[in-house]
């Protein structure tokens, strides 16, 4: 090796010495701050019982209700002087962008007095606590009070009804069966596979619990007294439909003993409304309750009396369209007949104008 080749190869070596100085204590800085970064939150850690201080206040002024989160497929349920409303979430883009397909991993939680301010609560339920569901996608969902217990009825997409209980409304929630309540195989009269979804359930004077749900066909069948179990065979809901078919979105209630059926009629959706004598009886389809609401093709009914007031709970596109949707709520007032009077879309709704969070 002559010298200008010993002088090459000992200049290489320094450089290269000179290189690794430099670079390996930022090298050890990267390893030591990954050793000591915190684990990500397990499902079961994001489900845990919330905090009051975690909770939010929001006073609506207009529809839509909420514009800080995009919410769907409303359901009220009045327990003593407090009105709480589940909702399914429709999950920003990872981009930050309004979506093109449903994204929706959880559900919403709120509560209100005197439907003027009302307060968010920490997510009470994710479809992660179902370990049987691999759609990963929390549809339309609806709770109710029994013995001192809270049930929480969910659908995916696809993979069956749930149910979770929790010993407060405000959750946590959870899977108490390990499967599904009904499986996509018991919805026998349709074939497609997002059949089984959009629960809705009512106890009736006698004691009795009823769970309808269905898309295309209306299903519903008896639950035992534990609330987790079925009684008895999944039946299709006897309905003369007239012009106005069943889509999907059913809500059952109970008012001076007659049984109404609320649900998303038609594509795109309009909410049209049936009148039954009992739950397992015979259905008239009576009318359109709402047209087509803002730019949306999907709608969902929820239905509630409350300090007196009659509610139609619903959602529109307002935010941003079909898969960014929009929880929004209008009175609704009855005939002498029993008959529902049409609930036009209302920019106003109940208040007057968009929410302002409260500081």
């Amino acid at each position: 090796m002559n010298a200008q080749n010993r002088t090459y190869k000992l200049c290489t070596t320094i450089s290269a010495l000179l290189l690794a100085a430099v670079l390996l204590p930022n090298l050890f800085k990267v390893l030591d701050s990954n050793a000591q970064a915190p684990a990500a939150p397990t499902p079961a850690a994001q489900t845990q019982a919330p905090a009051a201080s975690e909770t939010k206040e929001y006073k609506p002024t207009g529809n839509p209700m909420f514009s800080h989160k995009f919410t769907a497929d409303p359901a009220p349920v009045v327990i003593g002087d407090t009105l709480w409303m589940i909702t399914s979430h429709d999950e920003t883009a990872p981009n930050g962008r309004l979506n093109r397909n449903f994204r929706m991993r959880d559900w919403c939680l709120f509560s209100t007095k005197d439907m003027k301010t009302w307060t968010e609560y920490p997510t009470p339920l994710s479809v992660s606590e179902f370990k049987w569901d691999g759609t990963h996608t929390a549809y339309a969902a609806q709770m109710i009070p029994r013995d001192g217990k809270y049930y929480l009825y969910i659908s995916t997409n696809g993979n069956g009804i749930g149910v979770a209980v929790a010993d407060k409304p405000e959750g946590p929630y959870k899977d108490p069966i390990g499967k599904q309540l009904v499986t996509p195989a018991q919805c026998f009269a349709t074939t497609h596979s997002w059949a089984c979804i959009d629960p809705t359930v009512m106890i009736d004077d006698d004691g009795q619990a009823w769970l309808v749900w269905g898309n295309k066909k209306c299903y519903y069948a008896k639950l035992k007294k534990n609330m987790v179990e079925l009684d008895g065979e999944v039946k299709t809901l006897d309905i003369d439909l007239k012009d106005m078919p069943f889509e999907e979105g059913p809500w059952i209630f109970k008012r001076d003993g007659k049984y109404y059926l609320v649900y998303a009629c038609g594509n795109p959706e309009k909410l049209a409304y049936a009148i039954g004598d009992k739950v397992d009886g015979h259905f008239e389809a009576k009318g359109i309750l709402m047209e087509r609401s803002g730019n949306c093709g999907s709608n969902h009914p929820g239905v509630a009396e409350f300090n007196g007031e009659w509610y139609l709970f619903y959602h529109t596109g307002a935010n941003g369209g079909d898969f960014n949707r929009a929880v929004c709520v209008d009175r609704m007032t009855f005939n002498a007949d029993g008959t529902i009077n049409p609930v036009p879309f209302s920019k106003e709704g109940i208040f007057g104008a968009a929410e302002q969070p409260k500081k």
